[in-house]
């Protein structure tokens, strides 16, 4: 990779050796030509805009997993591709600068114009991030390895250059000013958790001013997002501000920030909704009892037996028929925990991952090259150049992630809900709210299930019991479920048992252990779904090229633990399916309960929807009119 150094030096040399031959290399005959620019040796196939949309995600890995401000980073940098291209189509609209132009060589001048577009926004926006040395290092790779001198940047005139430039300063001044707090380097302005942190390792949550209210966590040895160590770190909460951002397809979010709003999650001690939170911690418990893969219990995981639910629900049984073979999906029969790991760690987008936003642009763009060269937008009409594919793909997909993440992150903000481990961890310190008469009742307690959720007792904790490790804490609440990482990782697995309510974690790295930033509604969801919607339309299909995609997970490659036992493959039939899968993993991950996941589907369908129509309506030129 070029670094700033060996560039500042190859212009000086440049600039000796015109000095030193005088005017004859300095002057340019009118009938010579610039010779061609050689294709990049990387990827020579890719578009100029796949090539900026890589090198974004790749800066994306480097940064702070940021969720929403990369949604946002994703959005603009699709807008300013998007703007030029459209700047040299008599019919197509911009977004943010709808000025027309034309040339000799369209096609040359939209690549010219795309770059200089994305490698303006794109500097400004990672000169102070984590890693901007090296994303700042790849931007001017790119523009190298397309011939574009970095030293054009005047935004006056005519030329694509100037265009492209003019393009990116309009969307950079836009970005000031469009509620993200860009000035406070994105931080949520006069936000304050109402609970003090929960010391993950000290126990139980103790006292909660507000158990409906997120509450950060103090992780002893918590490795901040950009891999530095930081001890005894307490979590700052990222986003609560966003849904006061400017959208591209949804409405403005009012005095709450919420553009959706479909009512609180259930509560604590709520009468309309405490039996539903209740319930849906349970379900959280019992997934994570599920998490020991030497329990022998299989499950068939195959498209045949997974997936085609219904919005908003885990109704499906699987598709019967792969419609682009006409046969019947084949069973993929594995074991349990493993497929619950697996899943959890897949879809995690943690830390040097391009979060959820990016993943779904890794997704669309593997789902573009299985497509190639048939590529007709909706699935119908002309068939397109790969340009012009991408540049309409990456403003509605980017368009419909980033409404998500405003959607999403106005209801965390709004109604700023806790996460499972400090739900649990301090229902489960109040005691049991199943029986009245029995002991360690409280009506906010964590309900009783045989096998799963019990009260220790001295019978129980007796030698040879089944609570007999827990025999100092009679009284206090037991739960069957994953006991936490392991030592060694590469070795050892934490496995499943009983241990006190008030110690449990999620399926996490003990340096992360649960986002930093309220609970409701899940942003994984909110993606994928709306992501999902816009693949759909914008394929002309729900279902992935050839009917099925997914991923291999090797034996033994897991982060957490030990694991998985046996190579694991993930496989959906539709967008809809790895979407809901994305939901349902930060079940087993611990971290969001149901009607996260379920409102976040919900929500992200309305976005998607809503983007792809808008899109269309900027391919014809009609937005705005």
């Amino acid at each position: 990779m070029t670094g700033n150094r060996p560039r500042a030096v190859a212009f000086l040399v440049l600039a000796v050796a015109v000095v030193g031959t005088g005017l004859f290399v300095a002057v340019k005959r009118p009938w010579e030509s610039s010779p061609p620019c050689p294709a990049p040796a990387n990827h020579p196939e890719w578009s100029v805009a796949r090539r900026w949309d890589e090198a974004l995600l790749d800066a994306i890995r480097r940064a702070l997993p940021n969720p929403p401000l990369h949604a946002r980073n994703l959005f603009h940098l699709s807008a300013a591709m998007w703007d030029a291209w459209a700047a040299y189509d008599p019919i197509a609209r911009g977004v943010f600068v709808t000025e027309k132009h034309t040339a000799a060589d369209v096609e040359a001048a939209r690549r010219e114009a795309i770059s200089y577009a994305a490698y303006k926004v794109l500097s400004a926006r990672f000169i102070k991030s984590v890693g901007g040395d090296a994303s700042l290092s790849e931007f001017a790779d790119v523009m190298d390895s397309l011939c574009y001198p970095l030293g054009a940047t005047l935004a006056l005139g005519n030329t694509p250059a100037a265009v492209g430039n003019r393009i990116g300063d309009t969307i950079l001044a836009a970005g000031k000013v469009d509620g993200s707090n860009e000035a406070g380097g994105y931080g949520p302005p006069g936000y304050k958790p109402v609970n003090e942190p929960l010391v993950v390792d000290g126990g139980a949550s103790g006292h909660m001013a507000d158990p409906n209210r997120w509450q950060p966590l103090q992780i002893a040895h918590m490795i901040s997002q950009n891999g530095i160590p930081v001890t005894n770190g307490v979590q700052q909460a990222v986003g609560t501000q966003w849904g006061h951002v400017t959208s591209f397809a949804l409405p403005p979010g009012g005095p709450n920030g919420t553009p959706i709003d479909p009512g609180p999650p259930p509560r604590v001690g709520d009468p309309a909704s405490d039996g539903e939170l209740k319930d849906e911690l349970v379900q959280v418990i019992r997934d994570s009892s599920y998490l020991d893969p030497r329990d022998p219990t299989t499950i068939d995981i195959s498209p045949g037996a997974l997936g085609n639910n219904s919005l908003g629900a885990n109704d499906g049984q699987g598709h019967p028929i792969n419609p682009a073979t006409g046969e019947a999906y084949p069973t993929d029969v594995v074991n349990r925990a493993d497929f619950g790991r697996v899943m959890a760690e897949f879809w995690a987008d943690g830390p040097k991952s391009e979060t959820p936003p990016g993943h779904w642009n890794v997704l669309a763009n593997l789902v573009s090259d299985e497509l190639d060269p048939n590529l007709h937008i909706g699935g119908t009409g002309p068939q397109v150049g790969r340009l012009e594919w991408d540049v309409k793909l990456y403003l509605a997909l980017n368009g419909a992630v980033h409404d998500a993440a405003i959607a999403a992150w106005g209801l965390k903000g709004h109604y700023d809900s806790s996460r499972p481990i400090s739900l649990i961890r301090y229902m489960g310190t109040l005691g049991q709210s199943s029986d009245p008469g029995g002991p360690s009742y409280n009506p906010e307690g964590l309900p009783l299930v045989p096998g799963l959720i019990e009260v220790v007792t001295a019978e129980s904790a007796a030698p040879g019991q089944r609570h007999a490790d827990l025999s100092g804490a009679i009284g206090h609440i037991a739960i069957r479920a994953w006991q936490g990482n392991p030592l060694d990782p590469k070795a050892n697995v934490g496995g499943v048992g009983w241990i006190l309510a008030e110690t449990w974690v999620p399926y996490q790295l003990p340096t992360f252990v649960t986002p930093s930033f309220p609970g409701y509604a899940s942003g994984h969801s909110s993606f994928s779904r709306a992501a999902a919607e816009v693949l759909t339309g914008f394929t002309g299909s729900a279902y992935f090229p050839g009917g099925a995609s997914g991923y291999t997970i090797a034996a033994g490659s897991l982060k957490f633990e030990k694991g998985p036992t046996t190579d694991i493959r993930l496989e959906w039939a539709t967008y809809y399916d790895a979407s809901d899968q994305a939901g349902q993993s930060r079940l087993w991950g611990g971290i969001h309960i149901q009607a996260d996941d379920f409102t976040g589907r919900r929500i992200g369908s309305a976005c998607g929807i809503a983007a792809w129509a808008l899109a269309q309506r900027y391919f014809t030129g009609t937005a705005g009119s």
